[in-house]
């Protein structure tokens, strides 16, 4: 009796030892980067997370279909926005075929004017009857549009961009971002020498907030500030934006603003977007490289694990 238990034991390790190998979780992520130059095929492009080697599954590159939207956020000089305005109608109306656009409005809440893909000459009435607000709304819409933008990226799997022209000044807001002097008798109070806290830990929050998202953000500003809490907001957008894989502009004079939005048009244009499959680790942090030889290259080079989506892989 004994050896017959011991051979049905040596049969179920047996069994065991023949199951198959657990699955192994796997994850998808786009990570959408700037290349100007000779188009890229997808053996020019190797992505890293963590220090791996990725598989790049799918490369849209410029010249497939790309939604661009275009979020405007003006309280400010009617001369500056008629400048943007008049700018933004021209680069519009260049754009191929393959580009569609949808227009934006920040405020309390991010508003659309146009739904992306309207005709140009739908677009170019919207933006024609844009008018100036009460108050800048930018940081309180950064968040919603990449939303947006993501949300259309996953579903139609095409190109999304975002263009953010703003003329904001940090001063304007409806929050008190002025950082006041708590107590006025005394003279330690540290909001005396650190006056630009408040924004700078806004946007410190809307970084991590934005870095949980994939669409990278760029921006225009229209009217650069030189006083002190406006030169800490306006460091903080460009690092903001940056940190998102995106690139910034800040006009000093209403004569800069025609360049400023050419040029960003002409990066948004470059966009790529690699779809990747890669082996996550514990770690909620992902570190994302892209090399495409000799070639500078603008991507987020750090993301949040929750950016990804996760399926079962048998590979």
């Amino acid at each position: 009796m004994r050896h017959r238990w011991t051979a049905v034991g040596l049969l179920g390790s047996g069994l065991l030892l023949a199951a198959p190998p657990p699955e192994v979780r796997s994850a998808r992520l786009r990570v959408p980067f700037r290349a100007p130059g000779e188009p890229l095929e997808a053996g020019d492009v190797v992505v890293k997370v963590n220090g791996a080697a990725a598989k790049v599954s799918r490369l849209l590159r410029p010249g497939d279909e790309l939604l661009l939207l275009i979020a405007v956020d003006l309280s400010g000089d009617l001369t500056l926005v008629d400048q943007a305005r008049e700018t933004l109608l021209k680069q519009v109306e260049a754009l191929p075929p393959s580009v569609k656009v949808g227009l934006l409005r920040a405020g309390d809440e991010l508003r659309v004017v146009e739904e992306p893909g309207a005709s140009r000459e739908a677009l170019a009435a919207a933006l024609q009857a844009l008018t100036i607000s009460a108050r800048p709304g930018l940081l309180n819409s950064l968040e919603a549009t990449q939303q947006l933008a993501d949300s259309i990226a996953a579903k139609a799997q095409v190109r999304v961009a975002t263009l953010w022209v703003s003329d904001s000044n940090v001063a304007r807001y409806r929050e008190d971002y002025t950082n006041p002097v708590v107590n006025s008798s005394d003279a330690g109070d540290m909001s005396r020498r650190f006056p630009e806290g408040l924004i700078q830990e806004r946007i410190r929050q809307l970084t991590a907030s934005l870095n949980r998202g994939e669409t990278p953000v760029s921006l225009v500003h229209l009217q650069y500030q030189g006083d002190r809490l406006n030169t800490a907001y306006q460091t903080g957008l460009n690092d903001l934006v940056r940190s998102s894989g995106g690139a910034s502009e800040f006009c000093r004079s209403v004569a800069e603003i025609p360049a400023a939005i050419e040029k960003a048009f002409a990066d948004l244009l470059t966009q790529y977007t690699a779809e990747v499959e890669f082996r996550p680790t514990k770690t909620k942090q992902l570190d994302v490289a892209v090399e495409t030889g000799d070639r500078a290259v603008q991507f987020r080079a750090r993301r949040r694990l929750v950016d990804v989506t996760a399926k079962r892989s048998t590979e």
